[in-house]
């Protein structure tokens, strides 16, 4: 029997951004990409994830909102994973204060461009941080904003509602036994490398993977870089 590979989507992510993955992957894992339907907490999406899962043990990849999600899991059955890839994430909570509000001030506003002129037209703005400039308004951009419109204004309101609140996951790296694989784009400015060496000094069995001319859809737009390096963290000893 094939080992279960759990794959977890970011902020209004389906499984397409895991489509170059599942491709690549599908001869040696068996790959499940979880959905988060109306969950409104990273507690909740673990916990659905941990549904979703058809084995006792898995290796685990989260993307982004997914990272959070798969850490939320490393808490809940650290026991059921068997080795775990954290991609273009963070484990910070909501900061106090004026940068906190600044970030949420933010995200509502991107929920209101939503709710007045649709998830596509709010991608539009907000995907231009999310990819290389070498991918803005091309076949790879636009891909996201399908991606992007396919979720509605519900989901994105959960979502929104669970990263606001979401825990701070920095105590949990010095508790994690797994080989863990840390993966970032060179040019990723939400999540930058910087950031993944804080995660990856705090964690025992932890290695860094920057990928070059790559943003923060690391799975999209280096989808060989990133399958190499979760090929080669399948395989890694414990």
């Amino acid at each position: 029997m094939k080992q279960t590979l759990l794959l977890l989507p970011g902020l209004m992510c389906d499984a397409a951004v895991w489509a170059p993955q599942v491709e690549a992957l599908v001869s040696v894992v068996n790959c499940v990409v979880v959905g988060y339907g109306q969950c409104d907490s990273i507690t909740r999406m673990a916990e659905q994830a941990l549904e979703q899962t058809p084995t006792e043990t898995f290796a685990m990849a989260g993307h982004s909102m997914g990272g959070r999600v798969a850490l939320e899991v490393m808490r809940l059955a650290p026991q059921r994973v068997e080795r775990l890839a954290l991609l273009d994430t963070g484990t910070h909570a909501l900061a106090a204060g004026e940068p906190g509000a600044k970030e949420r001030a933010g995200r509502m506003a991107l929920l209101a461009l939503a709710r007045s002129q649709g998830m596509r037209a709010m991608g539009r703005q907000w995907a231009h941080g999310m990819v290389h400039p070498s991918q803005l308004d091309g076949a790879l951009f636009e891909s996201v904003l399908d991606m992007l419109e396919r979720s509605s204004c519900e989901q994105f309101a959960a979502q929104i509602n669970a990263l606001l609140k979401r825990p701070d996951a920095g105590p949990l790296l010095g508790e994690i036994a797994c080989p863990t694989l840390l993966l970032c784009g060179r040019e990723d400015n939400w999540s930058p490398p910087a950031q993944h060496q804080t995660m990856c000094d705090q964690m025992r069995h932890a290695w860094l993977c920057i990928v070059e001319q790559c943003g923060h859809m690391s799975t999209l737009e280096q989808a060989a870089v990133v399958n190499k390096a979760l090929a080669d963290w399948l395989v890694r000893p414990n």
